[in-house]
């Protein structure tokens, strides 16, 4: 075959050319745009034939399953009960060190026979035991949602009580050794006048406590000498940005991420509801008079009274898991707020939802963990769940609280604690895309005499919110505490605790994780 002139060859390769330009160009047009947030329902999951499921919408407890005494049964989906320690019931957080967990009580009742916080030993998952109650320190009889286990440095914290602002213990902070993780021992106690604790958190490195005022500000204390603690700052929210529930610190910590509650009146929380970034380094770097600056904010309208950031990295991204604790209700009583939600379109609970914050300025958020109760197409199913004589007790529903992560970098699951709904247990490898893949609802414990319990105090006790009742029937438990994912000889189990249940440790079944 003769050798063509050159000239033809250039015709040739131009015209190879022009086609595969043009298919560059389409490629380059149809590039992959960004994820799109997940806004819908979290996809429920498949059970096991023996399990004990729901039976009726994702996160729901019916009128009729609670009255006629199914819900004292509770239910379970591709979770097993292990081993629990009941002990007088809970408050609302747990902690956890080794093989030990920490969990508060009320110290309201003189019917209580343990005051203080719960020290458990797990050794043997099946038969949990209390060691011991920490009962000598202020904030340890009633320590809220403060209390925090920082292990680099093997320490216990709190700040005072939530609740009850009038009483002294509520001006505290308290640090303890738990290297003998079943008997901590204590090492200080530093009174604060102008602190009303709530919640807190410790900084990654051991060396600074926070410890916040719902809805006003926080205080940090360092603890470089546990054994005589300092208080750095007491900061106020400026206009009331970054006035927090509770907060998180990020891994070098620079950061401080607030959870700002709002959006829910029968709490008094008119203002805005979300997450507010601050910079916090001045007080990390000990720096002479630190100044914390708000970085960013992002609020929403679909929740309610924000509880809980924890941060997670996911592909190498800065994320946060976000809680909120109640939906955005505008009347002034519980239930009516819930119906008022649903009147704006709006789900009557708070969800879970994940938030990337790589880019700090402006945090998006990129999943809603929204269960089937929270659609707010259901509210004609789920407002009529609370027995009437106890409507106006239940101030949460099925909202979230506090969450958990099998690890910190690149989870795979996440575990949530949605309260009357239960604990729930999401798929998050593609955060994107979350659904559920098991869940465990305790059992309804009724009118079970309980002192320690929150939600017996909440029924029965004597908060003055709205009128008690002697006998106030408790037709679920809530899961409230911060979980805890923990591998051992095979199988992975769950720690946390219930507010009737006491603390609980749940196994994995039905093969659902062999998967992941």
């Amino acid at each position: 075959m003769a050798r063509k002139p050159p000239r033809y060859r250039t015709i040739a390769v131009v015209a190879l050319a022009l086609p595969l330009l043009a298919l560059g160009g389409m490629a380059e047009g149809k590039k992959p745009s960004h994820p799109v947030p997940w806004t819908g329902t979290v996809p429920k999951a498949h059970c096991g034939p023996n399990d004990r499921v729901e039976g009726a919408l994702q996160g729901e407890t019916t009128l009729a399953e609670r009255l006629s005494g199914d819900s004292e049964r509770g239910y379970n989906c591709n979770l097993q009960l292990v081993g629990q320690f009941q002990g007088e019931g809970s408050w609302w957080q747990m902690a956890w060190f080794r093989h030990c967990a920490y969990y508060g009580t009320t110290d309201y009742h003189q019917g209580q026979q343990h005051l203080g916080v719960v020290v458990v030993d797990a050794s043997d998952p099946r038969t949990p035991q209390a060691s011991t109650y920490l009962d000598n320190s202020r904030p340890m009889l009633n320590p809220h949602e403060s209390l925090k286990v920082n292990t680099r440095r093997r320490l216990l914290g709190a700040t005072g009580k939530g609740p009850d602002y009038l009483n002294p213990n509520a001006h505290s902070f308290a640090f303890y050794d738990v290297s003998d993780c079943a008997h901590p021992k204590l090492l200080s106690q530093l009174k604060v006048p102008e602190v009303v604790g709530h919640a807190g958190d410790f900084a990654r490195d051991g060396r600074t406590y926070y410890g916040t005022t719902v809805g006003v500000g926080w205080t940090a204390i360092d603890i470089s000498d546990p054994r005589h603690p300092k208080k750095i700052l007491r900061w106020v929210a400026p206009g009331g940005i970054g006035a927090p529930h509770d907060m998180s610190i990020s891994k070098d910590g620079t950061r401080m991420y607030v959870a700002q509650p709002g959006n829910f009146v029968p709490f008094g929380l008119s203002g805005p509801d979300g997450l507010v970034i601050l910079d916090v380094s001045d007080i990390q770097y000990r720096r002479p008079n630190p100044q914390p600056r708000v970085i960013s904010k992002l609020f929403w309208n679909d929740g309610g009274t924000a509880q809980q950031t924890l941060p997670v990295t996911i592909k190498g991204r800065p994320h946060l898991i976000f809680t909120d604790e109640t939906g955005p209700g505008a009347l002034p009583g519980f239930a009516a707020s819930r119906a008022e939600a649903c009147a704006r379109g709006l789900s009557p609970f708070g969800f879970a939802r994940i938030i990337d914050i790589s880019h700090e300025r402006n945090p998006k958020i990129i999943a809603k963990l929204k269960l089937q109760v929270d659609d707010p197409s259901n509210c004609d199913r789920v407002l009529g769940d609370f027995p009437p004589d106890t409507a106006e007790m239940e101030s949460y529903g099925y909202s979230s609280h506090y969450c958990g992560v099998d690890k910190t970098e690149n989870p795979k699951l996440l575990a949530c604690g949605y309260l009357g709904a239960g604990l729930r247990v999401f798929d998050i490898r593609d955060p994107y895309h979350p659904k559920e893949i098991a869940y465990y609802k305790p059992p309804a414990r009724r009118t079970a005499f309980l002192p320690g319990s929150a939600m017996w105090f909440d029924y029965s006790g004597p908060q003055a919110l709205v009128p008690r009742l002697t006998n106030g029937d408790r037709t679920t438990d809530r899961v409230q505490t911060q979980i805890r994912f923990l591998k051992r000889h095979g199988h992975t189990y769950l720690w946390f605790s219930s507010q009737d249940n006491g603390f609980q440790i749940l196994r994995f079944t039905n093969g659902v994780l062999k998967h992941l």
